[in-house]
């Protein structure tokens, strides 16, 4: 039998034993370190502001491009943050730029008949096309993009619309946490605006970094964050979906606002269904009532990011790693969704650093990034990467669109055009440049 004493011995050691385990583990999640950080604020414009700065001018030389889309024999393309280029396109042997649509703080666009819907910063505009020469704005829905520009940070509103980090100074911060998450975005909220760490600070724009596609409709590419189904346009806004009814084309009415999930990313629509690509997977939403879209499934992938395109009954996923999708993935997915309630991954190819992609009637063109554009005959989807059909390594790409028999394609360098009529013999037929300003 055990004494009063022995007992008492073994508790004091238990009880050690829980004070020795308790400071240990305290000491290794705490400890004091110095980081340098750059410091950015948030910088304002009023609405009033904004406005007087839209309009119609002379052409740009393309600097800084982002979505492009396609109607009626004329491509626009958005110039990250400024507005959009307006590219006559009917002869695709001789691109010839018409005008530029000066929007601030407009990064997509998409198109139903004569009215062209952009984003610019938190509203949507909506512009009237028919007269290529006199472009007009015909009407305006204000503060729909609630989510715009924050960063997950609540920004003064009073001060007018948040239209630019702006770089203040180099900080440095006493972290006492080791482990301390940054933000979604890689950095910090810091005094009155966030910070970036300076070793990482460079690959942060500070202007872009909030940015944000019926038969009438046109055709955007697979990066789009805007797409038109019927007489709704469908809009990304950080983790919801807007939707608007543009069924009377210059009197858009904004209709509803789903909650997705933080990190969609992008909208490609496929008879009544929505292909919503996100950092994590594929969303498949069902709009039979197109007010009230509804999830009807979800397929699942690591972490990347994430453009979708379908034909037929497969879904073509792009995955790659990047700083912004902390990804490290880098594969095309074929998907087979003819369930369209259980998708299933049919396939995977590996690929160097995946973007946007295209299918046309079974000719599959990849963009993919520095490693350049790449087209395979995708009808055996179960033998794609042993059927290339071309490699052009000297276009570093991004987004494309086929679209009879030719594929736009937009790059680092600029806008390039392929014609693929003879599928065995792809032709390079035009180019416009990118101009570094």
């Amino acid at each position: 039998m055990e004494t009063r004493t022995t007992v008492t011995q073994r508790l004091s050691f238990f009880i050690f034993l829980f004070i020795f385990a308790f400071s240990f583990t305290d000491c290794a999640d705490t400890c004091e370190e110095t980081n340098y950080f750059v410091y950015y604020e948030p910088a304002y414009a009023t609405s009033a502001e904004i406005k007087a700065a839209v309009k119609v001018e002379e052409p740009i030389p393309l600097s800084d491009i982002g979505r492009i889309y396609f109607k009626d024999g004329i491509l626009y393309i958005n110039e990250s943050g400024k507005g959009i280029h307006i590219i006559d396109n009917k002869n695709p042997k001789s691109p010839r730029p018409l005008s530029f649509l000066h929007i601030p703080g407009n990064y997509d666009l998409a198109i139903r008949g004569n009215t062209l819907y952009a984003d610019s910063y938190v509203d949507l505009v909506a512009f009237d096309i028919s007269d290529l020469a006199n472009i007009k704005e015909v009407n305006r829905i204000e503060k729909l993009f609630n989510n715009y520009s924050t960063l997950g940070m609540m920004v003064s509103s009073d001060k007018g619309i948040l239209t630019e980090w702006r770089k203040v100074e180099q900080v440095s911060v006493r972290e006492t946490d080791c482990n301390a998450i940054y933000q979604p975005w890689g950095g910090i909220y810091y005094d009155r605006g966030v910070a970036m760490l300076a070793s990482t600070a460079q690959s942060f724009n500070s202007k872009t970094a909030f940015a944000p596609t019926s038969s009438q409709a046109g055709i955007g590419g697979s990066m789009a964050r805007f797409t038109i189904n019927g007489d709704f346009l469908y809009g990304l806004d950080g983790a919801n979906l807007d939707v608007v009814d543009v069924s009377e084309q210059s009197k858009p009415v904004a209709k509803n606002e789903i909650q997705l999930s933080w990190d969609v990313e992008t909208l490609f629509p496929n008879k009544n269904n929505l292909f919503v690509g996100s950092r994590t997977g594929m969303y498949i939403l069902d709009l039979n009532i197109p007010t009230q879209p509804t999830i009807v499934s979800q397929y699942s992938h690591l972490r990347s990011c994430d453009p979708v395109v379908v034909e037929g009954d497969y879904a073509y996923v792009t995955l790659r790693s990047g700083s912004a999708c902390e990804g490290f993935t880098n594969q095309l997915e074929v998907i087979d969704i003819s369930n369209l309630k259980m998708p299933t991954i049919k396939n995977t190819y590996q690929m160097t650093n995946p973007h946007g992609l295209g299918i046309d009637q079974g000719t599959l063109f990849i963009c993919d990034g520095a490693d350049g554009l790449k087209v395979y005959d995708a009808s055996n989807v179960s033998a794609i990467s042993a059927n290339q059909l071309a490699h052009y390594k000297e276009i570093n790409a991004f987004d494309v669109i086929p679209f009879q028999q030719i594929a736009m394609v937009i790059g680092k360098d600029g806008l390039y055009q392929y014609d693929y009529s003879d599928i065995k013999n792809i032709k390079l037929i035009s180019q416009l440049p990118i101009v570094n300003q």
